[in-house]
């Protein structure tokens, strides 16, 4: 499965694609998309979506996993920063790729094993997992980090779906996965 991560921001957004074979994960591309602050918000926001769009083209990527924006003390912040989250979930969803969202907390987790990780560490871990000879910068290290998430969560959450399905469990009795715990009973 090929996994493209996006760490969105109006500024910079970070993407990273890894391959994930099992628990065997490779390195296939990452980058950070750098937005001109000089132009008007729509045109931004047509840079994500369209630079988005170029790099499902070039990796061919199975899925998407998007980081899910944090509520900011600052409501301009977080609604601008909401904005750029959705020119990129546009981009994938126009490009036919299935979009799976994880909060920091999760990525964090997945990544580095607690979910107050600083940066420096998620990038040390990215380094590492990924077998990379040098450390990402910090936006392709948490777009690369996020698609680490989903191919170490995916497994779990398509499990728990074929077995949900083969025992052909009523609603009530099944389970699923969310935030990152396991909930009984929808």
């Amino acid at each position: 499965m090929r996994i493209l991560g996006v760490d969105p921001g109006l500024r910079r957004t970070g993407f990273g694609v890894v391959d994930a074979q099992g628990s065997r994960l490779s390195y296939v591309a990452s980058g950070t998309i750098v937005v001109p602050s000089d132009v008007p918000l729509p045109e931004r926001l047509k840079v994500i979506l369209d630079n988005l769009r170029e790099v499902v083209r070039q990796t061919q990527p199975d899925v998407a996993a998007l980081e899910i924006v944090f509520v900011n003390t600052n409501p301009q912040s977080t609604l601008l920063l909401g904005q750029a989250r959705g020119a990129a979930m546009c981009a994938l969803a126009d490009s036919g790729l299935k979009v799976h969202e994880y909060t920091a907390l999760q990525v964090k987790k997945s990544v580095v094993g607690h979910g107050k990780a600083a940066k420096e560490q998620v990038q040390m871990m990215v380094q590492q997992l990924l077998a990379l000879e040098a450390t990402p910068n910090t936006d392709p290290a948490d777009a690369l980090a996020c698609a680490i998430c989903h191919a170490h969560t995916a497994p779990l959450g398509q499990a728990l779906t074929r077995q949900g399905m083969r025992t052909g469990a009523s609603r009530s009795s099944r389970s699923s996965v969310k935030a990152g715990r396991i909930r009984r009973g929808l």
